[in-house]
């Protein structure tokens, strides 16, 4: 039997097998189409695993899982956890919360709301097992309020980095992958990127032997000049350090801004989370400061798979209506890129 006879004899095995599924008229004429564009490649003489046939999922209905999952950031909530106003609920509820209001199954803590747990093993125990029992996944914590890695102060910015150490160890006992920090300093440009160096490379040292990353957001002062903080990550220049970009806070001082989109391309090859910050939307659902379809193209085409956590800011929505929104509009994002 000639290469050519075997070729087409399992084009006839293959044709036999997918007779076996019930599709709709639609869908066999796909078919047809796509078995007669497929025996055209085979008789032209190409390699063909033999009696084996791979029809594309929308050829079949079947929808192709999302190219990255949804998180959402706790901060989401913050009005509700007792920031600035009356609080609703209580920090051990997050979890559970997120996976039935909002179907959401990987949460971002913000130490803010757990001040003095770090070291609660018993605390920091029941918060894993609320979240295990929601079906959820703890992802990071969000670092506030330890002082800044970058202090220009030798011995204030040595308490910084341990002041760090808790939560580092207390990631490590929630499961989660990461903590974010801020990498602010003071002094000139090239003086600030050597201090913020200096204090996240010892920081991530500690957090390496547990496992644990260190990820910077962009977060206020230069360290939301985009190509200044991909720089600080390269002097680090350790696998444990990395960024979290955010796609909204790019505000240096007052009115000066550095471009979003520029600002999340350059820190996207170092990212270990990303953050689609959202304030308000306008009648289409679209978000009316940054263009999240542009913005998800920069998380794709860097080749980010992983994690997009919400973080919705706003005050002319509740909090719930603002994640509702986010999620459907990087849903409808997510799958517009493809």
């Amino acid at each position: 039997m000639t290469q050519r006879e075997r070729l087409v004899n399992a084009e006839r095995t293959s044709i036999a097998w997918v007779a076996k599924f019930e599709l709709t008229p639609p869908a066999r004429i796909r078919l047809k189409k796509y078995m007669l564009s497929r025996r055209s490649f085979f008789i032209q003489g190409a390699p063909a695993l033999a009696g084996t046939l791979c029809l594309p999922d929308a050829l079949l209905g079947k929808t192709r899982p999302p190219w990255f999952r949804i998180s959402l950031a706790q901060w989401s909530l913050h009005r509700s956890l007792g920031r600035g106003g009356t609080k609703l609920m209580d920090n051990l509820d997050f979890a559970a919360k997120a996976k039935k209001d909002f179907g959401i199954e990987g949460v971002e803590y913000v130490n803010q709301f757990f001040p003095d747990k770090a070291k609660d093993n018993k605390y920091l125990a029941e918060m894993k097992k609320r979240a295990n029992d929601a079906g959820v996944k703890n992802l990071l914590i969000m670092i506030d309020r330890e002082g800044n890695l970058g202090e220009p102060d030798t011995k204030a910015r040595n308490l910084a980095v341990e002041n760090h150490y808790k939560w580092v160890e207390a990631a490590k006992v929630l499961d989660c992958h990461s903590i974010r920090v801020n990498a602010r300093s003071k002094g000139t440009y090239d003086e600030q990127l050597k201090l913020a160096a200096d204090g996240l490379s010892r920081l991530t040292r500690f957090a390496d032997k547990r496992g644990i990353n260190v990820i910077v957001e962009n977060h206020g002062g230069l360290s939301s000049n985009g190509k200044w903080l991909a720089s600080v990550i390269k002097r680090v220049n350790h696998a444990r350090c990395g960024a979290l970009p955010d796609f909204g806070n790019f505000r240096i001082k007052g009115d000066e801004w550095y471009d979003r989109y520029r600002g999340v391309r350059e820190l996207m090859p170092f990212a270990k989370a990303v953050s689609a910050k959202s304030h308000n939307f306008d009648e289409k659902g679209n978000e009316t400061t940054t263009d999240y379809f542009k913005m998800m193209k920069i998380v794709k085409d860097a080749g980010y798979r992983s994690w997009v956590g919400i973080e919705y800011e706003g005050r002319n929505l509740p909090e719930d209506e603002g994640i509702r929104l986010t999620k459907a509009l990087l849903e409808k994002a997510g799958k517009n890129i493809g």
